[in-house]
């Protein structure tokens, strides 16, 4: 029985606290409040005294209860006769009302119709009493409904007390039923205990607790008197040997049986205490525990003895094992084009390119103190998160008289894939085209796969790289596109390490140009065959043959002249010879075997990566080996993710791409960089660990990066004669016009003024990105993007300079211009107003008219406009009308709505934004 609270009690016998601690007051048991804890004894003394008054309390409880429901029982008969009686007469009286009336309509149908004026007062008197009568009536019926619902709620209620008075009463039995099991249970144990004596019970706690040192005592004696025992049995022993009779084996066994009468001390010890048998059993324990660990140790050093045997077995093994691994090793330096002795070196640390201070101090093992102590000592004040160059690192190595390697991270996250001939499939041919600016790449390629990019470039010049397939002949070429301009060499020479044959198109008119030889130079630098596409051959002025005679002094000499490249003569434009240009490149590609393994993790390149609104990041990549499925984990640079999708060059959700087929992926966390590797993992935590490493070296290589001044300060700077920065923030539509930009400014002279490129993303140009430009000093140039949201508002606020393109000739010419101080007019554009395409109609022979609001500024009908979707700048025209209601305008102002036609584009789309400008000559003031 556990102790209890005042009120717990209280609520099981059905008292209130204050009337539950007056009654401990008359029994004179401590408890002051309804929390005050009552203890077993006091609980089961309180029970027994309060069980005949609750007893009492119950029966007068079910006495009072019985009483109140005969008495609400009798109520409700006396209401229900007295309601039934009610309804019977008000029955009777409309029934009479109903006689009366009938007698009075027969007796006025008698009399005629001379007598009905003197009988109409006659009539009307009996008539009232009983038009009245049916309301009179219909008044009762409510009435007797009311009474009849009120006795039906009554009864309700009578029976809800009722049970609840039964619930009652059958709680306190059921309190009455435990209460009398409790205490004959309570004295059931008490008659059981009673036979069992007292004194001995007393005896044994006092054995076990108060007279412990007498308990020692008798332990002591008794391990005595057995050592005595077993001295007398070995003196009994030896006297029996010395009279030559063998002793008895009694006397043995006893011997024998000491050490196994500590383990079963109960044979003898049977009339001890029961304390002197625990403290037996204890020694015996510790006995036999040290027993068992002697054994042990024996056995131990018995397995010693014997591990010489089959030693030189393993040792060959283990040497085996290890002549194997570095033979591996070996191979794999050669192929990386390393020196192997350096990697099979042992003591030889391997340190990634600009690792830090810390990092290098834990990969050779010192305290970076030491490290920062000698970097002081060389004039280098480096902190413990500064990344050190590679010089600087053998040095202090050296100083440190350790050796060390310092590993690119092209070589640190490189992959060695070893494949068996009996894997190796054939696989398409990758070509990649390539050539001067105009000299017709893209037109060649639609001629092929007729597409029509090229109506879709700004000016007519390719500024993505793209990808497509083509099949002749159930024969797969993949084709890779890349611009023509000279500013497009990083992109050119990516597109020469993915291919498998170069396209060179040369125009029969135009010859040999400088960026024909730099496409040359990067298919030898590659390593990769050139077929000599000689284009516009319908052209007046087309001599071929001239085109043969400049190649051949870059070394492309054709076959016929005895060389090795094939050349072929085609007309994009009037698609002549397409056919032979595709048979040279399967004959190409038949020549150079070309095999992958399409059952291995899919690796390859990222060709091209933008940001999708909808989509999000999405990677152009070409897989090289082996198949790459949806699902898949995929780490490209410092971007990872699972594969969501796989959509072909024709828009076609696909389950798998096989090596040399281009897919966009969808599902990365980032946008790749261009020229990336890609390739699959198992484990998404592994995927997640390099991207993040890489993410990490990327930020920490950035943070060097050294604060510059701004455009503001650069022609102060060029008079003074000091060395000045330029910084630029680069927002392009895709990732690769950024590395095209980043590669011609850094062509630039640098000599006067040093171009720095603070931060490079794809999308528009975005608040974050002002806010960085004002704290970097820097001016933002927008690569086919436009400013988002609130941007423009903010960089005119804080004065930041923002210049948008379309065209990398623009861009190049006026950061040149601006870095050299030439401050000639310039023609900008100055934007006049914003309208909000809100719906779009469909009118015969007339196209596409955009329903718009003037949300910003003025429209005027001579504008240049642009049409903006989802801050990419899609198209670039004029107007064709601008109307307000049926009538032509010449400008709607901001705040009204107008009908607005672009002149050769139809695809306008609901949330699309018109906006208009002008182009003017603006005169420098600096």
């Amino acid at each position: 029985m556990a102790s209890m609270r005042v009120h717990e009690l209280a609520k099981e016998f059905d008292m209130t606290s204050k009337e539950l601690l007056d009654k401990l007051n008359e029994m004179k048991i401590p408890a002051k409040s309804h929390a005050s804890m009552l203890a077993d004894a006091y609980v089961a003394k309180i029970r027994k005294n309060l069980e005949p008054e609750i007893k009492q309390r119950a029966g007068q409880l079910e006495a009072e209860e019985a009483a109140e429901l005969a008495r609400e029982r009798a109520e409700a008969e006396a209401r229900k006769a007295e309601e039934e009686r009610a309804r019977r007469e008000a029955v009777e009286q409309e029934r009479a009302a109903r006689e009366a009336e009938r007698a009075r309509r027969e007796a006025a149908e008698a009399e005629g119709g001379e007598q009905g004026g003197e009988g109409s007062p006659d009539g009307r008197k009996p008539a009232k009493a009983p038009a009245s009568s049916p309301f009179e009536s219909l008044a009762s019926q409510i009435e007797s409904e009311k009474e009849r619902v009120a006795r039906e709620a009554a009864e309700a209620r009578a029976r809800a007390r009722q049970a609840k008075a039964m619930a009652e009463v059958a709680k306190k039995q059921a309190v009455e039923e435990a209460l009398r099991q409790r205490n004959s249970k309570k004295q059931k144990g008490s008659a059981s205990s009673a036979p069992k004596p007292a004194p001995v019970i007393g005896a044994k706690k006092a054995s076990g607790f108060d007279s412990l040192l007498s308990q020692i005592e008798a332990e002591k004696q008794r391990i005595e008197a057995q050592k005595k025992q077993a001295a007398s049995a070995r003196a009994g022993a030896k006297d029996a040997a010395r009279k030559g009779g063998k002793p008895e084996r009694g006397p043995k066994k006893g011997k024998r049986g000491g050490s196994f009468e500590q383990i079963v001390p109960e044979l003898e010890v049977q009339q001890q205490p029961a304390g002197e048998d625990r403290y037996a059993q204890m020694a015996v324990q510790a006995e036999k525990l040290q027993r068992d660990k002697v054994l042990a140790e024996a056995r131990a050093a018995v397995a010693a003895a014997s591990t010489h045997e089959g030693e030189g077995r393993r040792k060959k093994r283990k040497e085996k094992r290890e002549a194997e691994n570095r033979e591996r090793l070996e191979m794999e330096a050669i192929e990386k084009g390393l020196d192997p002795t350096l990697v099979l070196d042992d003591s030889v640390v391997e340190i990634p390119q600009g690792a830090t201070v810390a990092k290098f101090a834990e990969l050779i093992g010192v305290q970076p103190n030491d490290v920062i102590k000698r970097l002081f000592m060389l004039g280098q004040v480096l902190t413990l998160t500064q990344s050190m160059g590679d010089d600087l690192v053998e040095l202090i190595a050296d100083d440190m008289g350790r050796k060390v390697r310092v590993v690119s991270p092209e070589e640190e996250y490189a992959v060695v894939y070893h494949d068996k001939d009996e894997d190796l499939k054939p696989r398409p041919p990758v070509v990649t085209v390539m050539g001067h600016v105009d000299h017709g790449k893209t037109s060649l390629l639609d001629a092929i796969r007729d597409t029509g990019v090229a109506a879709g470039e700004a000016g007519g010049i390719t500024q993505h790289i793209g990808a497509s397939v083509v099949e002749i002949d159930g024969k797969q070429i993949t084709f890779i596109d890349t611009p023509g301009h000279e500013a497009f060499t990083a992109m050119r020479a990516r597109g020469a390490q993915v291919t498998d044959v170069i396209v060179l198109v040369v125009a029969a008119d135009d010859g040999v140009m400088p960026q024909t030889v730099e496409a040359i130079n990067h298919a030898k630098a590659a390593e990769v065959p050139i077929v000599v596409a000689v284009n516009k051959i319908d052209k007046p002025g087309a001599n071929p043959d001239r085109v043969r005679q400049e190649l051949v002094e870059y070394g492309v000499i054709p076959e016929e002249w005895g060389g090795t490249n094939m050349f072929v003569e085609v007309s994009a434009k009037q698609r002549l010879h397409i056919d032979d240009v595709l048979e040279t490149i399967i004959l190409q590609a038949d020549v150079l075997e070309l095999k992958a393994n399409p059952d291995a993790e899919a690796s390859g390149f990222v060709i091209e990566a933008n940001l999708d609104k909808g989509r999000g990041p999405v990677a152009t990549v070409l897989v090289q080996r082996g198949t790459l499925h949806p699902g898949d984990i995929v780490v490209a640079g410092t971007s990872y993710g699972r594969v969501r999708a796989l959509v072909d060059p024709r828009g076609k959700h696909v389950d798998e791409a096989y090596p040399a087929d281009p897919v966009e992926i969808l599902g990365l966390n980032s946008v790749p960089v261009a020229g990336d590797e890609f390739r699959v993992f198992d484990d998404e935590r592994d995927a997640r660990k390099l991207a993040e490493e890489r993410a990490l070296r990327a930020r920490l290589a950035e943070q060097e990066t050294k604060s510059h001044v701004s455009l503001d300060d650069l022609f102060s700077r060029i008079e003074e004669g000091k060395q000045t920065d330029l910084n630029l923030i680069v927002k392009a539509d895709v990732q690769g016009s950024i590395e095209a930009l980043r590669d011609a400014f850094e062509k630039m002279d640098q000599s006067e003024v040093r171009i720095n490129i603070v931060h490079s993303a794809v999308g528009g140009i975005t608040e974050t990105d002002v806010t960085l430009a004002s704290a970097s000093d820097a001016i933002i140039i927008g690569f086919n993007v436009r400013p988002t949201g609130k941007s423009k508002v903010q960089a005119e606020k804080e004065k930041v300079d923002i210049r948008l393109y379309r065209v990398i000739y623009q861009a190049i010419e006026e950061i040149n211009a601006a870095r050299v101080g030439l401050l000639s007019p310039d023609i900008v554009e100055e934007d006049t107003g914003v309208a909000e395409v809100r719906e779009t109609f469909k009118v015969p022979k007339v196209g596409t008219i955009a329903g718009c609001y003037i949300t910003e500024g003025e429209i005027n009908r001579d504008d240049k406009v642009r049409i903006v979707r989802d801050g990419t700048v899609i198209f670039e025209g004029v107007m064709e009308s601008l109307r307000r209601f049926k009538d032509d305008v010449k400008t709607v102002k901001q705040g009204y709505e107008c009908g607005i036609g672009i002149h050769g584009y139809q695809d306008l789309k609901i949330g699309d934004t018109i906006e208009g400008y002008q182009v003017k000559e603006v005169e420098r003031t600096e």
